[in-house]
């Protein structure tokens, strides 16, 4: 396992050789959030939005974007908090390459998104927001600190309760927001809602791109 984990490092943690990965992984993904997509038609533009953020999470409330009285309003979306991916699954989107999948494995991290639709002029504006919150336990998991001792001053108790119990969950931390998973999935927007170029739209249209004239003797 150790050499599988040697070899395979490369592609699991591609932010821990330094700032070259760092500097990489910037170039990729888009710097802009909120992101602007010149595209009118809401409605392309809130399925595309509600396709995307259900690759990672699962949505719990969808305002979608509408048009009340020839003015069109913002849309919502808000998801399940859901417990980070490990290393052992690949499969699921919700924590990154690298820092983000490790720490998920190592400590008990749930994400939530949050998402915005804003209409503004010639498209739309939309801000994705990640946030990471930490598990807050009462005690360490297996552990034998806080348990309760017996008495035997008085006459014999036996005690009901499991013995062993496991540690309860007393909360949620909220510890920031995950960047490099904003990042991703505006970058997956950018290439769902990529309009063409001004200099292609002639032949989208139908129009020859090409005109022959006649030639003058």
């Amino acid at each position: 396992m150790l050499i599988a984990l040697g070899g395979c490092s490369q592609h699991l943690f591609p932010t821990f050789h330094g700032s070259h990965g760092s500097a990489s992984a910037n170039a990729t993904y888009p710097t802009e959030n909120p992101i602007f997509v010149p595209v009118s038609d809401h409605e392309f533009v809130w399925h595309q939005v509600v396709d995307t953020i259900d690759d990672y999470f699962q949505i719990s409330l969808e305002e979608r974007v509408r048009i009340v009285g020839g003015v069109i309003t913002e849309g919502r979306i808000e998801t399940v908090p859901l417990s980070g991916a490990t290393i052992l699954e690949p499969w699921r989107k919700d924590s990154t390459r690298g820092y983000e999948k490790l720490h998920a494995t190592l400590q008990s991290i749930r994400r939530r998104a949050s998402v915005r639709v804003m209409p503004v002029a010639a498209g739309y504006s939309i801000e994705v927001a990640v946030y990471k919150e930490l598990e807050d336990v009462d005690r360490p998991e297996h552990s034998t600190v806080g348990d309760s001792t017996l008495r035997y001053e008085g006459t014999v108790v036996r005690d009901k309760q499991d013995q062993e119990q496991t540690s309860i969950t007393l909360g949620w931390i909220a510890i920031g927001r995950d960047t490099t998973l904003e990042q991703e999935m505006l970058a997956n927007l950018q290439s769902r809602l990529a309009v063409s170029s001004p200099l292609n739209t002639s032949s989208s249209i139908g129009l020859p791109t090409q005109i022959t004239l006649p030639q003058i003797q």
